[in-house]
């Protein structure tokens, strides 16, 4: 039989590398007290344990080089662990504490990076660092003021966002994306994935958004879940509020 008409049968694909968007949230490291370390990180933590929880992080050892202290990072990413935080990368380092990270399969990133720009309410802007690599990892946006900030582009799935003060989108909120706020939270969009208001313990925050299509609602740690919401308050535009440690869901009535 001629070998031409057998024909060797293609291996299916297996894997494919392709480029995405990811949130990563970085860890700036400004002291060498490893014990300071993971009191702090336990006091951020412990205000929304479940958005915290196996989070990746990289670690920005920038400040701490420029203070001159030294870090053994097997020891920093222990305490880190400890918090439940998961580091998946560092930037800053030296070359000693670059090597340490690399034996611990911790990819180093360069500090070169782009950045993002989101608008507050008082007209500044606050530039966001963006890691710069392949697969285009974006990090949240840990608030550097207490006044409002501002987003108009969507929040996309796994991204997550962190305001000190009042957080507004203009955008949709996808699906999988964790929004955090201090202050009050306003989607002028649907509002999927997860929105928690009132994060530091105020009980007087509230949520609003045009449409509820919410995975998780939370004020000041009181919290409902997509199958607790009953299905009038669904799709619609809503303010939700906490009375008596109880979350109230109200319609909104648009002006037409």
């Amino acid at each position: 039989m001629s070998t031409d008409s057998q024909k060797t049968p293609k291996t299916p694909m297996a894997l494919e590398f392709k480029s995405s968007t990811f949130s990563v949230p970085v860890l700036v490291v400004a002291s060498d007290d490893l014990a300071v370390i993971e009191q702090q990180l336990q006091e951020k933590t412990s205000l929304a344990p479940e958005f915290f929880k196996n989070s990746p992080v990289v670690l920005d050892l920038q400040e701490i080089n420029k203070r001159g202290y030294d870090i053994d990072i097997v020891a920093l990413t222990g305490t880190i662990r400890k918090a439940a935080l998961l580091p998946v990368g560092i930037r800053g380092g030296n070359t000693q504490q670059n090597k340490q990270a690399l034996e611990l399969l911790i990819p180093v990133y360069s500090m070169h990076s782009g950045s993002v720009s989101v608008e507050n309410k008082k007209q500044k802007t606050i530039v966001v660092p963006v890691i710069e690599t392949k697969t285009d990892v974006a990090v949240d946006i840990d608030a550097y003021a207490t006044a409002t900030t501002l987003i108009t582009q969507p929040i996309r799935s796994g991204q997550r966002i962190y305001a000190a003060g009042d957080l507004v989108i203009l955008s949709q909120v996808s699906a999988g994306a964790e929004i955090m706020a201090e202050g009050n939270i306003h989607v002028y969009n649907t509002l999927r994935g997860r929105a928690l208001a009132g994060v530091r313990g105020n009980s007087d925050a509230r949520i609003f958004c045009f449409d509820l299509q919410a995975e998780l609602i939370s004020i000041a740690g009181n919290y409902k879940i997509s199958e607790d919401l009953d299905e009038s308050v669904r799709n619609k535009p809503v303010q939700i509020y906490l009375q008596d440690q109880a979350l109230i869901i109200k319609d909104i009535v648009l002006p037409h």
